[in-house]
């Protein structure tokens, strides 16, 4: 198709994109990083402070964050919804200096978010992002089950044997043969 980039092209564009996103981030007043599940946000203060001094103000949709007194680090909507209760903060003593450490717990596990907060001056481009593997126990129970499923169903696929869908229609026919012993099945093709 014409016009469209060749793999070293995209390389090469992706990997400015990456550098641009790399020095947007750098020039925020705190540091935040995220998985499919949670957010994690540091803000650097003053050596001298105490949690007294701190005001941080987190309900589902909104963060403010900063020093009594002082104009807040961050102040704004959040860019997706989090889970309130799940989500905590605390003051960390850092060589000479000291941190706010913030753990938001995603209330919509599986959505990357481009920014933590909807006026933030810079956005990631979430459709870059490779997620780190995830186990079967990290997955909520009825997305575990289809995988599950889909995993009985590949390997039985592999060796030949019929999938959960066909054991159960066999498992259906089977019955009915059993309630209906007067019929003959005997040129019954079933698919």
């Amino acid at each position: 198709m014409p016009g469209s980039p060749t793999p070293s092209e995209r390389e090469r564009t992706d990997a400015e994109a990456r550098a641009r996103e790399k020095e947007e981030q750098a020039k925020l007043p705190y540091k935040w990083t995220q998985t499919i599940k949670d957010l994690d946000v540091t803000v650097p203060v003053a050596g001298n402070l105490r949690g007294k001094d701190i005001d941080v103000v987190m309900t589902k949709t909104k963060l403010k964050v900063g020093v009594k007194g002082q104009e807040p680090v961050i102040d704004g909507e959040l860019t997706h919804p989090i889970l309130v209760d799940e989500s905590t903060w605390t003051l960390e003593t850092i060589t000479n200096q000291k941190e706010i450490s913030l753990h938001l717990d995603k209330s919509q596990k599986q959505t990357w978010w481009p920014a933590l907060t909807t006026n933030a001056p810079y956005k990631l481009d979430t459709s870059k992002i490779v997620p780190e593997n995830s186990k079967l126990g990290d997955l909520d129970g009825e997305t575990r089950g289809m995988v599950e499923k889909m995993m009985y169903d590949q390997r039985q696929k592999e060796m030949g044997k019929p999938t959960s869908e066909e054991e159960g229609k066999m498992e259906m026919l089977r019955k009915f043969q059993a309630q209906h012993p007067e019929m003959d099945f005997s040129g019954a093709k079933i698919s």
